[in-house]
């Protein structure tokens, strides 16, 4: 117990040292050693088999992908260290693959199909975000009403030190996964996403003109893992939170009707679902239990709220010390002030260290009325907090 308890307070001293910074300015457009990269953008056609749309996506990051899915592996016989028992996850894995809701399922095949991965490979690195991300999201509105959406996606915690390089070893593989994609319906855009390629769900995207969502992993007890559990013993009337993403920016056609899905539909894994609509006032973060909202933190810029921001705490709780990009986030946000919030303003926040750390992959950038969105692929160099 005092082990932990020093653990916790030299972490602590960490988290608040060395890895703090005051907040950053012109960082953009991007450079400099926190810019790793543009991402390459790809169109996905809707009016395509399911089992086909990823098809060229998938070729292409080919390489990429069969790293991702062998440190997976990796990953895998550290927890089960018998070759039968990771043939027999796959096996499984594959099999909850075909459990999966269409056109997902397909989708998923399809991806396995074009790049001749084992297909539970492919379906374990779909459902890795109902289990454990942090990240930090944005919506703030200018003195003239228009709305911004920005978002740090900080992945791959817990999944691998790489000693060598002081970096978390799954992130550095997802980098390269990064891609800007734009499906599209008869060959008009129906929404964007900033995404990983081989990843069918959404964890960033606009629907141009409409509304911009983003989501966080919210840690509870009653989280992930018991979502999924009950998903394979055949209890299946909750949504992945991924695909429920990805279904109301396909399909939705409003802020409100996005709004009511996001709060009322029941879930595997709680979350934190960000919202930007396309009016003054339309933005919130909805904290939700995997059955109900439980909180919806909206803006009012005439009562002073004139930005949300999330982290992975909810927003009446005081994040762990050991955790704390809250805090300075509201600091910057605060000094950065209403009259001058615009994309480059929620950037130069989100390369404020420890805001960007080392799981941080990309940052994605939305503006709703011109139906834009923006990525780009970070670095976080030392001294940076591992979270």
């Amino acid at each position: 117990m005092r082990a932990a308890v020093a653990l916790l307070a030299v972490l602590a001293v960490l988290a608040k040292g060395p890895y703090a910074e005051d907040c950053q300015i012109q960082q953009y457009p991007p450079k400099g050693p926190t810019y790793k990269g543009n991402i390459p953008k790809y169109v996905i056609n809707l009016d395509l088999p399911p089992h086909e749309r990823w098809a060229q996506v998938a070729r292409e990051k080919q390489a990429e992908l069969k790293i991702l899915v062998e440190h997976i592996k990796n990953i895998m016989v550290m927890l089960f260290p018998s070759a039968k028992l990771v043939h027999l996850l796959e096996t499984k894995m594959a099999w909850l693959g075909s459990t999966l809701p269409y056109p997902f399922n397909e989708e998923i095949k399809g991806i396995a199909d074009a790049t001749g991965a084992v297909l539970g490979d492919i379906v374990i690195f779909n459902v890795f975000y109902e289990i454990f991300t942090v990240c930090t999201s944005i919506v703030a509105e200018d003195r003239a009403g228009k709305l911004y959406h920005a978002r740090n996606l900080d992945f791959g915690l817990f999944l691998g030190w790489d000693i060598k390089n002081n970096t978390w070893t799954l992130t550095q593989k997802l980098k390269p996964l990064m891609v800007s994609l734009d499906f599209q319906r008869n060959n008009k855009t129906v929404f964007k996403s900033s995404n990983l390629a081989g990843y069918v769900g959404m964890v960033s995207g606009i629907k141009p003109g409409i509304f911009t969502l983003t989501m966080n992993e919210r840690f509870s007890i009653d989280g992930g893992y018991i979502g999924v559990f009950e998903w394979i013993f055949g209890k299946r009337d909750g949504w992945w939170m991924s695909f429920l993403t990805r279904t109301i920016l396909e399909n939705s056609t409003s802020y409100e009707e996005a709004k009511d899905k996001l709060a009322n539909t029941r879930l595997l894994a709680p979350a934190y679902f960000i919202l930007g609509g396309n009016k003054s006032g339309q933005g919130c973060v909805i904290t939700r239990s995997r059955t109900a909202a439980l909180d919806v933190w909206n803006l009012n810029s005439s009562k002073g709220t004139w930005y949300v921001l999330e982290t992975n705490y909810d927003r009446w709780k005081v994040p762990l010390v050991v955790d704390d990009r809250r805090t300075p986030a509201t600091k910057c946000m605060n000094r950065t002030m209403q009259q001058n919030v615009s994309l480059p303003a929620l950037y130069n926040v989100l390369s404020t260290k420890p805001i960007l750390n080392k799981l941080t992959v990309s940052t994605t950038l939305m503006e709703v009325h011109e139906g834009h969105i923006e990525t780009y692929l970070r670095n976080c160099p030392d001294p940076c907090s591992p979270w």
